[in-house]
């Protein structure tokens, strides 16, 4: 390295202080484009006209006394949806999106089958964060929806 030989002039100092920037920038331009590339997008069209119903929506919604469950065991994503009782509840339909917390590259589509006590579905996971977001219609209409937090261990 002989450009750092030597005393420290004015010159080497500016490339050395040149180069931290540049390191800096470049990491930052890095950073921003995996992030855009990795935005699933918007939650809502139009968050105004989504929060008109969301009071009357979340009511309905509590008032089912729905406690709901997810885990990953051997492949098999399960959602148990149990009422306030505790009795596994069988709904009209259910559907939903299985995939990372921070990306869409590993979005999958659950074909959930009810087997008397949960919904099972196959699906294709590595350890770590995942989120499932699912939809269902409950017997008297009521559209339920959640997010769940599913920690798949190695």
């Amino acid at each position: 390295m002989a450009v750092f030989s030597g005393p420290i002039t004015g010159r080497k100092f500016f490339v050395i202080f040149a180069s931290f920037f540049v390191v800096i920038i470049g990491v930052n331009i890095a950073l921003a484009v995996s992030a855009a590339r990795t935005f699933p997008g918007l939650e809502v069209k139009n968050s105004y006209v989504a929060s008109q119903q969301f009071d009357v929506q979340r009511a309905a919604q509590e008032a089912l006394g729905w406690t709901i469950d997810a885990r990953v065991q051997q492949g098999e994503l399960h959602l148990t949806i149990t009422d306030a009782n505790g009795a596994p509840v069988e709904v009209q339909s259910v559907s939903g999106t299985f995939g990372r917390a921070t990306s869409v590259r590993d979005d999958q589509t659950p074909d959930f089958m009810f087997d008397g006590q949960m919904y099972r579905a196959p699906v294709t996971t590595a350890p770590g964060n995942w989120n499932l977001r699912f939809e269902a219609i409950a017997e008297d209409g009521t559209l339920f929806r959640q997010r769940v937090v599913v920690i798949v261990e190695s």
